[in-house]
């Protein structure tokens, strides 16, 4: 049964969501479709868009993976940063996605409005605040637009994606590192790609190349890691440093685990033995963030009942 998206998305609980929408059918139309039609240039598009929308909303992206029918991104909400907007650069942002009703324009031009043109105003600038750290509006904004562009080039109408992106809470630092790994490996996993550096279209290789001193204007702006704890701006910082996230992706891509063959790697990541988490336990992990039906996931709590469950299957 589906569920409403208030009780997939609870800011309470955490700001962390990783979120999935596919094509149509999961026709590959973002890639080389049944026609033989090569629709990559459809990726461009995608994280020109969101760049956009990283710019605008309050709205952090610690990850994401465009694939050729679907897509990935890990979300963090920051609330606080919102809260702190004054009206005009909330009606800045809105208007940069939308033209927004004249008495508006009237506002920003300093001209004198009414006592009830002003109580309008502040209504419509404390809506436009909610939307703008909503996972919802900003999935909505990032859909259409490449709906739109896509159905436009192939002049047809209809629906370009399934009807509701997919949502999971990541309620621990176990969760999350394990969905942003599992995102950033998503081309290796699905023979893509050999190497992370050759991961297009990932967050993996623009964190690598932004790391070689080559920066992409047209890219997206990720959350950066805690290597930048002396920024201003809190609660947007992942709790890691990149270096060992580097390090766990590159060995996670050699793990063998038990759909997919890979490399053994003798190393273990550091970053795992400061989570306390052995080589087992993170495999567990892995495979249980690939379940779309997984709408909450709390790491640790859940690699207790995975745990259990291996141990009485080995007892049987």
């Amino acid at each position: 049964m589906t569920r409403p998206r208030s009780a997939l998305v609870s800011l309470e609980a955490t700001p962390y969501y990783h979120c999935i929408a596919r094509c149509v059918r999961r026709s590959f139309l973002f890639g080389i479709d049944d026609k033989g039609r090569d629709l990559n240039h459809r990726k461009p598009w995608f994280l020109k868009r969101l760049k956009l929308l990283g710019e605008v909303f309050a709205i952090d992206i610690p990850a994401y993976a465009v694939m050729s029918n679907h897509y990935h991104l890990v979300l963090h909400v920051d609330q606080a940063r919102s809260a702190s907007w004054s009206p005009h650069e909330v009606i800045s942002r809105w208007r940069k996605l939308y033209a927004g009703p004249a008495i508006i324009h009237r506002f920003e031009n300093n001209e004198t409005l009414s006592e009830a043109e002003l109580i309008v105003v502040n209504k419509s600038v404390e809506l436009w605040r909610s939307r703008l750290c909503s996972i919802s509006w900003f999935m909505s904004c990032l859909n259409y637009y490449i709906a739109l562009h896509a159905n436009k080039e192939d002049r047809c109408t209809g629906r370009f994606w399934e009807g509701r992106f997919k949502s999971q809470a990541l309620l621990d630092e176990t969760a999350l590192l394990s969905c942003m790994a599992y995102v950033d490996l998503n081309p290796i996993r699905a023979g893509m790609a050999d190497t992370l550096e050759e991961s297009d279209f990932t967050s993996i290789q623009l964190r690598i190349r932004r790391l070689q001193g080559r920066h992409d204007k047209d890219k997206p702006k990720l959350m950066p890691f805690n290597e930048l704890e002396g920024e201003k701006e809190i609660n947007t910082i992942l709790p890691y440093s990149l270096k060992d996230y580097l390090q766990l992706v590159d060995w996670n891509g050699g793990v063998q685990h038990q759909y997919k063959k890979a490399r053994i790697k003798i190393y273990q990541p550091r970053i795992l033995a400061s989570l306390g988490l052995s080589e087992k336990q993170w495999q567990l992990l892995a495979i249980e963030i690939q379940k779309e039906s997984v709408t909450m996931l709390n790491g640790l709590d859940k690699l207790s009942v995975l745990e259990k469950r291996e141990n009485k299957r080995d007892a049987a």
